[in-house]
């Protein structure tokens, strides 16, 4: 069987661990006061990667978050990807600063190419990440709030040519409802980007999901629901990635 990347994912609001359900701000579930706590959680089952999103960032549309980065960025030695908000040269300067080894951006790809295109080349596609989060198979921006008239693959395609080798793409009908993830949606991307460091997010529910993506040779999946709902138990991540 392929391995699979998997990447726990930790949401932020008011410096709190919490989940949404469908990007819905008024459906949210704190679950831990403490990010670090969870962070080292993580850390302490083998597992090397963190996303960490700013839902407090995306809504601003600026950083906020950055000192839960930082403590967890100082205080680990996970790798982390950083989302949520961020709009400009000094948010992105803040959150490298801060600890991020990736970061990760949506909106402002959609609403700014140029700027996007810059950081690409001022910082190299390893360290960033675009995001595709998609809704009716439009891309969503704005942590969700609004819809564009923009189709995934074509976004995809545009960013891929200039020189974008990893995208974490979210269906959003399926984020943090754990009724599996959007198996059809990351079928078709990998088909017509075979060489994509593919990130599958939204809709995890199981081991059983994380093998079914590793068999259709998607790189890599963020989940974090199911991990916090005991749906997936850390143990049985670590005994997969041994």
């Amino acid at each position: 069987m392929a391995k699979i990347e998997i990447i726990p994912a930790i949401d932020i609001i008011g410096g709190k661990c919490v989940r949404l359900s469908q990007g819905d701000y008024e459906r949210k579930t704190v679950y831990n006061e403490d990010p670090l706590e969870v962070a080292r959680m993580f850390e302490d089952a083998g597992l090397g990667r963190l996303h960490l999103v700013d839902l407090d960032g995306a809504r601003a549309k600026r950083i906020i978050n950055h000192k839960v980065l930082e403590t967890i960025a100082s205080r680990t030695q996970l790798v982390i990807d950083f989302g949520g908000g961020l709009k400009s040269d000094e948010d992105l300067r803040i959150a490298f600063n801060s600890g991020a080894a990736m970061v990760t951006g949506g909106s402002i790809a959609v609403r700014d190419r140029e700027v996007f295109l810059s950081w690409i080349e001022s910082y190299g596609p390893e360290k960033i990440i675009l995001g595709a989060d998609v809704r009716d198979g439009k891309i969503s921006i704005a942590g969700w709030q609004e819809e564009s008239s923009i189709e995934l693959i074509p976004f995809i395609e545009s960013y891929t040519k200039e020189g974008i080798r990893k995208v974490i793409s979210t269906d959003i009908s399926k984020d943090g409802m754990l009724q599996g993830p959007s198996f059809g949606l990351y079928n078709e991307v990998l088909k017509t980007f075979p060489d994509l460091y593919l990130i599958a997010s939204g809709g995890i529910a199981s081991m059983e999901d994380i093998y079914q993506l590793a068999d259709a040779g998607v790189p890599g999946v963020i989940t974090g629901k199911a991990i916090y709902e005991g749906k997936i138990s850390l143990q049985e991540i670590e005994k997969y990635n041994q």
